[in-house]
């Protein structure tokens, strides 16, 4: 009886017919018996036994959602643009000459198409993501503006405690990095990306958490890539070895995405090691792919394995209730094999770091703006002078941002303003620089 009851309840809800007691329900008066014409019963059964079949759609904050009614399957679209006005630089200056280059620029600087979700199992994942209009120079090849995959990669993690990824991606090597750009604190990444990221590589990695919900909170990585960078074959039989351990010193993990747009709840902080080497041609990376840092050779004039690049970077991160901040140390060290011991370009020592604080000043003050966020952040490296590695170049930021999020990171406006300064250890003179960036991140 209660089988047949909960049965026709349920044809009742499937076919948009209001509860009506029975005749003695909780000692309740009759009001109506349940009543169904023939066609509502035809179409209420169908309903019923067809309820876990075909597509289920919504919409969130990886985009359009489609999912199979098991849950088995399913796919995320997104959208993204972020369009950018700089002045004078679109770069940061890395050498002296280069503070004369001033222009404005306006931009498309960032327009993509985002696909993930599953396949078969929950936990049988993939990603892929596409860069439909890079921005490029006058003067280039018009097929540097061509659409290009810089991301695709399927996960493979049936339980928390380890995983395999395969494909093509951000290295899980540093924060600031492996932090969307449009997860951003502020308008680019701090002047130190360029020298010190691994970037996007083609390979295979483990990764996993252990202990979690603990004081040994712990998340772990370790991977073997082909070194040359996006969309690039490997030329040699060397390979890049990159590894990442991050502690959760709280108990609680801390996701891959700048400021504390979300008030995070109870304190929550990161402290992450990683190192990665590689021998080749290239003596840096980028969404390119490898390049060479100033005054190196180039990837396409480089020996084959000439450069022995090793590095390592520590991190913390920290978000509270409107509250955030994170920091990097880098080092980076890169031989050139082909040169003897005595020669100053044999062997050359990077160093750098920066460190950032955001903060929602409502969480204080509530006559602040919800929406608002400032933050300031600070950075410095040194590096070889590209005329004479004999001296060493200082190069320093202070960037002053102002966020405004009308949903989130899904549609944000940012203004910051940065002091650029660069000192010239081959000449012994320097320069500095003013500048201003506006943009606008939308994603749908």
């Amino acid at each position: 009886m209660r089988t047949t009851k909960a049965l026709f309840l349920s044809l009742m809800a499937a076919s948009g017919i209001a509860h009506a007691q029975e005749p003695g329900e909780s000692g309740a008066p009759a009001s109506r018996p349940y009543e169904l014409s023939d066609e509502q019963l035809d179409e209420a059964i169908q309903r019923y036994f067809k309820k876990d079949e075909g597509v289920r759609a919504s919409y969130g904050s990886k985009g359009v959602r489609l999912e199979s009614a098991d849950g088995n399957f399913q796919t995320n679209l997104l959208w993204r643009a972020q369009l950018r006005a700089t002045n004078p630089y679109r770069s940061d200056p890395r050498q002296l000459s280069s503070f004369d280059n001033e222009e404005f620029t306006a931009e498309g600087r960032r327009l993509r198409m985002k696909i993930g979700g599953h396949g078969y199992r929950p936990w049988l994942k993939y990603y892929f993501e596409v860069d439909l209009q890079p921005t490029r120079s006058s003067g280039s090849s018009s097929s540097g503006s061509s659409a290009r995959v810089i991301d695709w990669r399927i996960d493979v993690a049936k339980n928390k405690k380890f995983g395999v990824r395969v494909g093509q991606w951000k290295i899980d090597y540093n924060r600031e990095r492996v932090d969307s750009s449009g997860r951003q604190q502020f308008v680019e990444r701090s002047i130190i990306n360029r020298t010190f990221t691994i970037d996007r590589q083609v390979g295979l990695s483990f990764r996993g958490r252990l202990f979690e919900g603990t004081g040994a909170d712990l998340r772990y990585y370790a991977g073997a890539f082909t070194g040359e960078g996006r969309g690039v074959a490997n030329d040699d039989e060397n390979l890049m070895y990159a590894t990442r351990l991050q502690w959760n010193f709280m108990g609680r993990d801390l996701a891959l995405r700048q400021t504390d747009v979300e008030r995070t709840e109870k304190p929550t902080g990161t402290f992450s090691l990683a190192g990665a080497t590689h021998r080749g041609r290239a003596t840096r990376w980028s969404s390119s792919g490898g390049g060479n840092l100033d005054g190196f050779s180039s990837v396409g004039a480089a020996a084959d394995g000439q450069y022995r690049v090793s590095q390592a970077v520590a991190e913390l991160a920290f978000k509270y209730q409107g509250f955030s901040t994170q920091n990097e140390f880098h080092y980076k060290h890169v031989q050139d094999t082909t040169l003897g011991a005595g020669n100053a370009a044999r062997n050359s020592d990077l160093y750098g770091y920066y460190t950032q604080f955001g903060y929602f000043f409502h969480e204080m003050n509530p006559s602040f703006p919800e929406e608002l966020e400032l933050a300031i952040r600070h950075a410095w490296l040194t590096e070889p002078n590209a005329s004479d590695f004999n001296f060493e170049n200082e190069r320093e930021e202070t960037t002053l941002a102002a966020n405004w999020f009308f949903n989130g990171h899904n549609n944000k406006l940012t203004l910051d303003y940065s002091y650029l300064t660069l000192d010239d250890g081959a000449v012994d003179d320097s320069d500095h620089a003013h500048r201003v960036r506006l943009q606008w991140d939308v994603s749908f």
